[in-house]
């Protein structure tokens, strides 16, 4: 595994809390690169994530303005390493409720509204324990196979078509899938960013993940 500081696109759509994604990822060793651009990616950057706050539409509106919603495809489908967060797991996948937006089919399967009994508040907001389902999977170490704890915030979730896409659940009210994980892709709906220590140990193992590329 490279010990050098990996060069990590990080798309800026503009709907994103970026500065903290990128502190994060410096605080674990790698070198953030803001992209707005395909051009600006870079042959040397070793891995790429897209984070994401907000409506879902926006998001995937400026990722095909930008011409980045084909590079977020053939970057998938290349086996590179991918993390998104929120929206940018989201905009994975094939539609979602909210504005019935078309999302970029990289795997099969809806984002849909929470539908929970009343005394479960939407949006799913604040700190929630996980149960990992891919327990060896790269993502996941250092860290329990249950009870590890995350920040959430957001009123849809993913429902993927293919079960072994899940690499982790949360419950609410009901189980909904809280990570996935394919290959070298992976993508959280919660935020490690705002996950203190937890969260910086999850960005640690993409970026190991990404070293391990090289």
């Amino acid at each position: 595994m490279k010990t050098e500081s990996p060069i990590i696109a990080t798309i800026d759509n503009g709907i994103c809390n970026l500065r903290s994604v990128t502190k994060a990822l410096e605080a674990v060793g790698a070198t953030p690169r803001v992209v707005r651009a395909p051009a600006e990616i870079g042959s040397d950057a070793a891995g790429l994530v897209l984070p994401g706050v907000g409506a879902l539409g926006d998001c995937v509106a400026s990722l095909r303005a930008s011409g980045l919603a084909d590079t977020v495809r053939g970057w998938i489908g290349e086996g590179r390493p991918f993390l998104g967060i929120c929206l940018g797991m989201q905009a994975l996948f094939d539609f979602s409720e909210e504005g019935d937006v078309t999302g970029l089919g990289v795997f099969p399967g809806r984002v849909e509204l929470f539908r929970r009994p009343p005394e479960y508040k939407i949006p799913h907001m604040g700190w929630n324990a996980i149960r990992f389902r891919q327990p060896s999977s790269p993502l996941a170490e250092g860290l329990k196979t249950e009870g590890e704890a995350f920040y959430f915030v957001h009123s849809y979730h993913c429902v993927p078509e293919d079960a072994s896409l899940v690499l982790a659940e949360c419950d609410y009210g009901g189980a909904f899938t809280a990570a996935i994980a394919r290959g070298q892709c992976f993508a959280t709906q919660f935020h490690p960013e705002k996950s203190q220590s937890r969260g910086l140990q999850l960005y640690r193992n993409f970026v190991n993940v990404t070293r391990a590329q090289g």
